[in-house]
Formats: C-alpha cells, sequence, structure tokens
C-alpha cells in the first residue's frame, strides 16, 4: 500500500520522558543513542542493537513496528519514517517518548 511504511526503530527514554521508566538523564539518553547511531553506521545490525538496547517492547522483536499509515505515529517519528528510503537508518529523533533510531523496513 502507498499509504503505508513499515519500520522498525530503537527507542531510549530518559528521566521525564512520555510514559517513561527510565532513569538515565537526557543527556544520557542522547549520548548513548548517538553511540547507538555511530554502531550501526559501522555495521552494527540494527535488529540486535535494538534487543540489547530499545525501551520500547518492540525491541523483541528486532525494532520491528510492522506496517502502519498517517496519523499512527506522532508527527516527529511519522515524517522522519515516510521520508526515508526503505533500508535507511534515520538521524536520532526526538518525541515526547525519548530518542528513536528509525529503519524503513517497507
Amino acid at each position: 500500500m502507498s499509504g503505508q511504511v513499515g519500520a522498525a526503530h530503537i527507542l531510549l527514554m530518559y528521566a521525564g520522558s512520555a510514559r517513561s521508566t527510565a532513569t538515565r538523564t537526557k543527556e544520557e539518553a542522547l549520548e548513548q543513542i548517538n553511540q547507538m547511531k555511530s554502531d550501526i553506521d559501522g555495521g552494527a545490525d540494527f535488529a540486535e542493537v535494538a534487543q540489547k538496547n530499545s525501551d520500547c517492547p518492540s525491541g523483541a522483536n528486532g525494532g520491528d513496528l510492522g506496517m502502519f499509515g498517517r496519523g499512527q505515529m506522532v508527527p516527529e517519528f511519522e515524517q522522519a519514517a515516510f521520508s526515508m528510503e526503505v533500508g535507511a537508518t534515520s538521524d536520532v529523533v526526538e518525541t515526547d517518548f525519548g530518542y528513536h533510531l528509525i529503519k524503513r523496513t517497507a
């Protein structure tokens, strides 16, 4: 479907982000997600990094969120996912939930 994309993500929450139970500071979360981005850009497997690090339950499945359409994700996340080429990994995206790395899967 042209109105949908597939994506996986890694979410790092921090103290004060929406629905967060994390104790890391915002600065610590940003530092950690930037390191993960560097690792992935250097050849680390996105799904493995998600399984080991993501604060989202989807992390157990390599961060896979399946297919979704417009209006189903928060605006910052949606904009990034829909603007990427299949197979690409985003730069760090900040939402109310924390910091994300997004991989477009379809």
